[in-house]
């Protein structure tokens, strides 16, 4: 399909933790996954707005009903409030490109969504009805999938996409994956967030944070193997800022994820074509927030030495890597491929 100016072609990363949208106008944002509404009258006068998405709800928590709706990547189940949030966040993303949704004169939007590789039926139906009155068309589609479609890596490829709420994977042969072609895991990074709380609790009972420090502290040094240097963070202490040492238990956090990771990693290349597994093996791409993790793609690669050794890389912006391939597919796609939403 080619662009025109009725036709607005968007692609969206939707994550746990944060979300990205390319748009065929140029328009690229990041935003956090968060959304959040005043609480009572003082936080209402205070902020100013009915609704806050992204950084500027985290930033304004103590006055929010603060909702990080997306659970494993996938709408949270059972909560109207959530599935609300769900569409503020997705309304916001568009908004970025600047399409103004009471406007009659807007342009038609055609979505591109990734979702986790193995996304339940149930949760791609919240998914369309949140995209109600935000596009005109839809499809969904496989977060590693799109990353594939948008490097055009699309034979004899794996993808390893680790964001904060699952590790998907998908082996690409030239075709669109089925159920066989892809995984998807819940050791990703926010079970590395876990962890690592509860590591120093254990070893620092006297500490004070929040789990929005700890992913914080993960964001800046994570690390898999030997350390840079050590870490060092300051915590309260009886209310006196006090500086711990967390290396240790950065360490074993975020070397959590490395078997489950490895082991279907490798299982999946097992299943590919014996002729064609080599060629797969040294075309291995690492996506997503948490595939920067400091030595991860060489401790994968190391991995490899078992079934014959190969080539673990990471993509070279994996913020934007699901949502610009996203919008490729947008671009390309026929119109027979696109599901219309009714409003």
């Amino acid at each position: 399909m080619n662009d025109t100016n009725e036709v607005l072609c968007v692609g969206i990363d939707l994550g746990t933790s944060r979300s990205s949208v390319s748009v065929s106008n140029g328009e690229r944002h990041m935003v956090d996954s968060y959304v959040g509404w005043p609480v009572d009258t003082v936080a209402r006068k205070l902020v100013r707005k009915p609704v806050l998405v992204g950084r500027e709800a985290l930033d304004n928590r103590p006055m929010l009903d603060l909702r990080r709706p997306l659970e494993h990547g996938v709408i949270k189940e059972g909560s109207e409030k959530d599935e609300a949030a769900v569409h503020e966040l997705l309304r916001h993303l568009v908004s970025l490109a600047g399409v103004k949704q009471k406007n009659k004169n807007r342009p038609k939007v055609r979505a591109v969504v990734g979702v986790p590789a193995e996304a339940l039926r149930v949760s791609k139906q919240h998914l369309r009805d949140a995209m109600k009155g935000i596009a005109d068309s839809l499809m969904i589609v496989s977060e590693p999938f799109a990353v594939a479609y948008g490097l055009e890596a699309l034979l004899h490829t794996m993808i390893i996409d680790i964001g904060a709420g699952t590790t998907d994977f998908c082996v690409v042969s030239g075709h669109y994956p089925n159920e066989h072609d892809q995984r998807t895991l819940t050791n990703a990074g926010d079970s590395i967030d876990e962890q690592l709380a509860r590591l120093i609790r254990e070893r620092h009972p006297e500490a004070q944070f929040s789990i929005h420090m700890v992913r914080e502290w993960k964001e800046k040094w994570s690390f898999v193997g030997a350390p840079k240097n050590r870490v060092l963070v300051t915590v309260p202490v009886g209310g006196k800022p006090t500086e711990i040492d967390i290396t240790d238990e950065m360490h074993s956090a975020c070397e959590s994820i490395l078997p489950p990771i490895s082991e279907t990693m490798i299982d999946l290349l097992s299943r590919v074509e014996p002729e064609y597994q080599e060629r797969v093996r040294n075309n291995i791409m690492l996506a997503g927030g948490s595939s920067l993790i400091f030595g991860l793609a060489e401790s994968l690669q190391r991995a490899l030495s078992e079934v014959g050794g190969g080539r673990v890389s990471v993509v070279e912006d994996p913020v934007f890597a699901g949502s610009d391939g996203g919008l490729a597919i947008a671009r390309d796609a026929a119109n027979s491929d696109w599901e219309k939403l009714s409003f």
